[in-house]
This record gives structure tokens, C-alpha cells and sequence, in this order.
């Protein structure tokens, strides 16, 4: 290892450049993986019914029935092909979904919020800008899944917000 000359000033090495982390490739297959739906499991198929369709105005698709007894339903967004699935648990299963939540995205948010208001439904944060400017409500369905309803608007594909929505929070 060699010393700088007296009175040479030692170049400081440049910290090597974080390298992105690519993600892997879908397997070649040809095929291209498609989401199809969210399953939900839930305590009683009708009280989630009653939230999903009456409330929040998803689209009736189709039932299964045990001995009179709905035990699955499946139900479309009312803005888009996205559908989610109502299955009875078992009994004494866990409904806790920590690290899940689902999200919907409503362009007149505060009026979606005031309007399940109306009908009796609590709301656990109304809506408001968050710091990565999409503004968010947040709820529980009837079996204490976590909903955010949201609407992105013009702030959907900016890489950061982070500085508009602090000034807004500050106003």
C-alpha cells in the first residue's frame, strides 16, 4: 500500500452506487398471470352482503348455498371488473387480517363517505390528504377487515408528492 506524497491530499473513495433491485421475470410460459379476485372470509355471509352490495354498491354475481345457508358470494366492483368473494369461515377461525387492507377508489370520496354516514355506518378516519397526496378514508367491514377508500386524482403516477402534501397539511 502505497502513502500520498507530504502536503498530497488522499482522494476519498466515491460509496459504491446503490443498484436497483430488479424484479424477476414472469416464468416463460407465454401465459400471462391475471388477478381474479379477493376472498374475504367472513362470520355471516348476509351481514357481509348487506355491507359489500347494499352499502358500498358492489354487483350481485352469484351465490352458493349449504342447506338454505349462504356460505359464498361473489360480487363485482360497481366501477370496474374487480370482484371479491364472501366466504363463511369455519367455526372459531381467526378473522384477522393484519398486514392486509383492502383498497376502492371513488372519485367523490367525501361524498361516498358522507353517504354510508347516512346510513349509519361509522368511518375510523374521514377523508384526508396523506403525505403521498392521494387522499384516504379508512373503515372496517363488519368483520373488522381494513377499507381504505381513496381517490389518487392527478397525484396517481408522480413518483413523489411528499413536499405538496406537507405544504397542504400545514394550510
Amino acid at each position: 500500500m502505497s502513502r500520498p506524497a507530504k502536503g498530497a491530499v488522499a482522494k476519498k473513495a466515491k460509496p459504491a452506487k446503490p443498484q436497483p433491485h430488479k424484479a424477476a421475470a414472469a416464468p416463460a410460459t407465454g401465459e400471462k398471470l391475471s388477478f381474479n379476485h379477493a376472498m374475504i372470509y367472513v362470520k355471516d355471509v348476509e351481514h357481509g352482503l348487506h355491507f359489500y352490495r347494499d352499502l358500498m354498491g358492489f354487483k350481485f354475481i352469484e351465490d352458493f348455498r349449504y342447506e338454505g345457508t349462504p356460505v359464498y358470494a361473489r360480487l363485482r366492483a360497481p366501477g370496474g371488473d374487480g370482484t371479491i368473494a364472501l366466504h363463511l369461515a369455519g367455526p372459531g377461525v381467526s378473522l384477522a387480517s393484519e398486514g392486509v387492507r383492502l383498497y376502492f377508489e371513488v372519485r367523490d370520496l367525501d361524498g361516498f363517505c358522507r353517504k354510508l354516514q347516512q346510513k349509519g355506518f361509522y368511518i375510523t378516519q374521514m377523508p384526508r390528504l396523506m403525505p403521498w397526496g392521494w387522499r384516504h378514508a379508512y373503515l372496517n367491514d363488519p368483520d373488522g377487515h381494513e377499507i381504505s377508500l381513496y381517490w389518487a386524482g392527478e397525484n396517481r403516477w408522480q413518483k413523489t408528492v411528499m413536499k405538496t402534501a406537507r405544504e397542504a397539511a400545514q394550510t
